[in-house]
Order: structure tokens, then sequence, then C-alpha cells
């Protein structure tokens, strides 16, 4: 596995990123597997080549860090791999325990590092946008965090491009540790990114690491299958819900990969992967064939032909692009997403 730069920075990562949400407990969302179902496919990452692996304090609330840290110390030193954490949905229906204010940065990271059990992390990402604390104040935390040790780098995640850049803008002009990457959503039928984000991203040299590039299995052909996550993933229900456009992708995905001879999942990723401004996707499983799938789709040059037919369907949304994924801590009044 060939090895890529993470944006501007000295960070060398893998082309892929295990996404470890699906790891914890299913106490949490009945489709997330316990950590004894869990630890397979995370050795199975690594044998893979995989070095990054992305998790949240909000995921199985802290029980994915504790899961994915008990991992990474069993099956690999800990300086081989890069961990990802990320800060701003609610941990309890404490008050403070939420957003992006200074005392909850800092005690979140801290927390973090005890469930990963590991004193930093490769990469502290802001979760959401949070317009209830300036950003200064955000900032400088992180910017803190950087500078204690706990964290080498900082990211951000889904907000628009303009709060970016004036995140960005803000470091710049004051010396602060400044983001170095982007993890948005961005796929066959989600492309609004193309916009703003993706542009303003290639300009600044910053890493852009895709969130769910298979739209929550909807490309690997799983709408309608039954499952767990299917039924009850209401989340994905509500982005994923121009069903024409969406189908006519997917045709296209299995015109595509039937031609090829390959899964629609290695098509999705081939796509995703190669696409501008695009550093590496981010990926889940749950089953041992997604990994080998995305790995395998990695190395899957598409031609210009099958780039143009995979891109014929989509129209692009006309209501407030963001409204998918810029979500309030005040959206979750009961401090439970």
């Amino acid at each position: 596995m060939e090895y890529v730069r993470f944006g501007s920075s000295g960070l060398n990562v893998s082309p892929l990123c295990l996404g470890c949400m699906t790891y914890g407990t299913p106490t949490w969302r009945e489709w997330v597997l316990s950590e004894e179902a869990s630890r397979p496919f995370i050795r199975q990452a690594l044998e893979l080549g995989i070095n990054f692996f992305d998790t949240a304090d909000m995921y199985s609330l802290g029980a994915s860090e504790e899961v994915l840290g008990r991992a990474i110390r069993d099956f690999v030193p800990r300086e081989d791999v890069v961990l990802a954490t990320k800060v701003f949905y609610p941990m309890s229906s404490k008050p403070n325990d939420r957003g992006l204010s200074r005392k909850h940065i800092l005690a979140s990271i801290d927390a973090s590092l005890k469930r990963l059990g590991t004193d930093y992390v490769d990469l502290y990402i802001v979760h959401r946008f949070d317009p209830h604390t300036p950003i200064e104040e955000t900032l400088e935390a992180f910017d803190t965090v950087v500078r204690s040790g706990r964290a080498r780098y900082i990211g951000a995640s889904s907000m628009y491009a303009w709060q970016f850049m004036q995140m960005l803008a803000f470091q710049k002009a004051n010396g602060l540790a400044r983001f170095v990457s982007m993890q948005n959503h961005y796929n066959l039928v989600y492309r609004e990114e193309e916009r703003e984000m993706l542009p303003l991203c290639r300009d600044q040299g910053i890493a852009v690491t895709p969130w769910s590039p298979l739209a929550r299995g909807l490309l690997a052909g799983t709408r309608g299958s039954g499952t767990a996550r299917d039924e009850t993933d209401t989340l994905a229900q509500g982005w994923y819900n121009q069903q024409a456009m969406e189908d006519a992708i997917v045709a296209a995905v299995q015109q595509v990969a039937q031609a090829r001879g390959v899964p629609p999942a290695q098509v999705a990723i081939a796509w995703a992967a190669s696409r501008p401004g695009i550093t590496l996707p981010l990926i889940g499983a749950s089953k041992p064939h997604p990994l080998d799938d995305a790995v395998a789709g990695i190395g899957l040059a598409l031609s210009a032909d099958e780039v143009a037919l995979l891109a014929a369907p989509y129209r692009s949304n006309e209501f407030d692009p963001a409204g998918r994924y810029v979500l309030h801590p005040s959206d979750f009044p009961q401090g439970h997403p």
C-alpha cells in the first residue's frame, strides 16, 4: 500500500481511513458491534496496511474510543498508527458537556486520551461548527491542545465553507495551530461540496477525507436490505431521499461494476478517491468484504467515459445543502445525539 501526504502537513497516512463509529456498544445504536465483534475489523485493517483510524467521543458515548484504544495497544505499536478523534456533540445532559467552549474542549481531550489509553492523538477534529461559541475561544483552546502535546494536528468536519475559511483566517492572523484537514460529506449522490468546500481546501492545502463515500451503503446496493442499520438509520433516510436520482446513480454504478467484473462498492470508492482535491475516503466496516473492496477500489482506475456515466444522473440540491449535516448543540436538548 502506498501512503499519501496529509494535505500540506508532513504526516503520511494510508489512502484509506477506517472509521470506527460502528465499533462500541449496541446499547447506543442497535447496529453497532460489540468490542468482541469489532476487534477483527481493526486487525484486518492493520493487516491490509491501513494506519489511519478515526473515532469520536460521542460514538457509543466513549465506548468506541475505548474499543479502538485497546485494540491498538494489543495489535501494533502506538507510533505506527495515526489516531483521530473528535469533539462537539453532547456527552451527557450537563450544560457544559457539549459544544466547542474552552471548558468543554480541554475536558474532552483529556477524557478522550484516557479512553484511548494514549497520551496524545495525531488528529483532533472539530466535529461540527458551534454557532454558540466565539471562534476565538474555540481556536485558542485547540491551539492549547496542540502546544500542550495532547494533539499533533487539528482538523475540522462538516461545516459551511465560509465558516471554515473564517477559522483558517483567524488561525493564520494570530499564529495559532492551523487546521490541516476537512472531513466532509461527499459521495456520488451528495456532491454539494464541489461548489465551495473542495476548491477552498485545494487552495489552502487542506487534506480532504470524506465520510460516507458509499452513502451509508446505498452505493453498494444495500438500500432495502433489511439490515438493522438499513431499517433504523434515520439520518441516512433523511440525507438520501431523492430516490429517482439516487436509483439512477446506483444503476450507473452497477453498470460500470458489471462491465469491470467487480462489486459496486469498489466503483464508488474508486470514484470518491480519484476526485480532484480528495486525499482519502473514510470507510466503515461491519463485515470483512467492505475493507477488501475499499482497498481494491483505491487501486481501480476509472476511465473518463466511466466517470462521465457515473456523474451524469446527479442533480444539485435546491435546498440548504448543509442542512443534511450541520447540527447545533441545541438540536439535542436532552444531551444525546
